[in-house]
């Protein structure tokens, strides 16, 4: 199950993650979030040794949304170090997600 985070612990989790985080910003009324949600649970149990997979509801945490900008769901920005390395706005497919998730790896 994807780790759902929140205004509160975003920052420290970002702040003292050694591993890439790929955080998906999203809410429970969004049905292309939904869909999305599916493939990321696909991409955790593939990744979950090396990636952090977590979760952002935008409606409950404006924070968080509000600092990166997200104008449209679902997106998902990719994190190295606590630093933002790359983002995807809409859904994308597994093969898009492993390529950004491999180019973290490394």
């Amino acid at each position: 199950m994807l780790q759902e985070i929140n205004d509160d612990n975003f920052e420290k989790l970002l702040s003292e993650s050694n591993k890439p985080i790929l955080l998906d910003f999203w809410a429970p009324w969004c049905a292309p979030c939904r869909a999305l949600s599916v493939l990321l649970e696909e991409i955790f149990t593939e990744y979950k040794t090396k990636v952090l997979v977590m979760k952002l509801n935008v409606d409950n945490n404006p924070k968080a949304s509000s600092k990166y900008g997200i104008r449209s769901i679902p997106t998902m920005i990719f994190f190295k170090n606590g630093e933002k390395k790359d983002m995807h706005i809409g859904i994308a497919s597994k093969e898009d997600i492993r390529k950004k998730l491999d180019a973290l790896i490394i």
